[in-house]
């Protein structure tokens, strides 16, 4: 059975943005990007929001020659893998191995995952907080960047309380710590 995974970048009082929507502090190490790239290998599906998906669609664009070899890597990685993007104002989406859905049903997906033969990856804040408040995802991983942020787009959602169990952490050449928790 595949898992249903939320993994974020965020500040370390749980930003993924700024105010302004910027990320540009959350920009990964080499080091830390590999290890990105190495979990990424699981992942058979992405489940993306409108917002992140405009964002994740350049690297179908990018000319590898042009790239280090850990960002040829991710996007070999990423253009291998299926993308779902939810949305209700977006027209078309632009890149292969892409569907778009109208809503998310947070019980398909779960079905989805359960009989999926990889991983599915729900990315983009709202499009989680669905998820995380419906109570199907069976892995969070924070990339937790040191620095402060004050204010912007949350990693998680009010109003969730769910036990989780501490699997792994990893701290990165950059400061950055992963922590990943399954559910309990």
């Amino acid at each position: 059975m595949a898992a249903l995974l939320y993994s974020t970048n965020c500040s370390l009082d749980g930003y993924i943005t700024d105010e302004q929507g910027s990320f540009d502090f959350s920009d990964p190490s080499p080091d830390q990007h590999q290890f990105i790239n190495d979990r990424m290998r699981t992942v058979g599906t992405h489940l993306y929001g409108r917002r992140l998906y405009e964002v994740m669609r350049v690297w179908e664009d990018f000319d590898p020659a042009e790239l280090s070899p850990v960002e040829a890597d991710f996007q070999e990685v990423w253009r291998a893998t299926d993308k779902v993007v939810y949305s209700a104002t977006l027209d078309e989406v632009s890149t292969p191995r892409t569907t778009l859905e109208r809503s998310f049903d947070p019980q398909a997906v779960r079905e989805f995952a359960r009989t999926a033969e990889a991983d599915v990856l729900v990315g983009g804040a709202m499009l989680a907080a669905e998820a995380l408040r419906a109570g199907i995802v069976d892995e969070l991983s924070l990339y937790v960047a040191p620095c402060l942020l004050g204010g912007g787009a949350k990693a998680l959602p009010d109003g969730v309380r769910q036990q989780l169990r501490l699997v792994d952490t990893r701290r990165f050449d950059n400061g950055v710590v992963v922590v990943t928790y399954l559910r309990a």
